[in-house]
């Protein structure tokens, strides 16, 4: 499925679940609220600059990270029923390969993110315990354990790095109240925009640096307690 198809689905999820919370009654529950979800990372990954190129790559070469599945938990604290702060863990796992004329290559290998994510959100109580709401926040992506991918070490590359970066996301999704009054569903998609730098070494020698952006798309879905 393409990325589009996948915020789709997840937009008509999010009106499917509001039948299904129809009978319950909104009620002002805790303070805190943990959920647990499943989630999809798209990462873009292309190419935004090559500083350094002595491997001399061909014209029209690019790069993509593979997307991921992963689970996610989410801790959230309201300061009142409409104002909320939210952080995330979870660590995400990407090969990077080749697009355009490197299209195939295997250049990064088993990269793992962890997406230090808070979020400031505003939530609106609505009839039958819906409640969308929109965020925003700062992201600090602590990337580590990369290596060097097949085509990149055959073309000399002994070693990689891709660096940690701050950045910033964007955040929209909607809580439904179950029958329970503790336990509801959540559907929630963030936009991140933060790049990564990536730099390849001979030995000691650096021999490619390249400045890449990634911002993902992320969605989630799964269930909620609050109290």
């Amino acid at each position: 499925m393409s990325k589009q198809g996948i915020f789709v689905a997840v937009a008509a999820s999010a009106l499917a679940m509001t039948a299904v919370a129809g009978g319950a009654q909104a009620a002002e529950r805790g303070q805190i609220q943990i959920k647990a979800l499943a989630t999809h990372v798209a990462v873009d990954g292309a190419i935004t600059k090559v500083k350094l190129d002595q491997l001399r790559l061909p014209a029209g070469s690019d790069t993509r990270a593979k997307d991921a599945w992963v689970p996610t938990v989410a801790a959230e604290y309201f300061f009142s029923p409409r104002v909320s702060v939210e952080t995330i863990c979870c660590v995400t796992q990407h090969d990077v390969r080749g697009a355009g004329a490197l299209k195939g290559a295997a250049l990064v290998d088993n990269a793992e993110v962890i997406p230090a994510t808070v979020t400031l959100k505003y939530h609106l109580p609505m009839a039958g315990g819906l409640k969308p709401y929109v965020g925003a926040g700062p992201a600090y992506f602590l990337v580590f354990g990369e290596g060097v991918g097949a085509s990149a070490r055959a073309l000399g590359a002994t070693k990689v790095g891709l660096s940690s970066e701050l950045g910033a996301a964007l955040q929209a999704g909607v809580d439904i109240l179950l029958g329970d009054k503790a336990m509801g569903f959540s559907i929630d998609v963030k936009r991140y925009f933060v790049n990564t730098t990536a730099r390849f070494n001979a030995g000691d020698r650096l021999v490619l640096e390249t400045e890449h952006e990634l911002n993902p798309w992320v969605a989630s879905a799964g269930l909620t307690w609050r109290f």
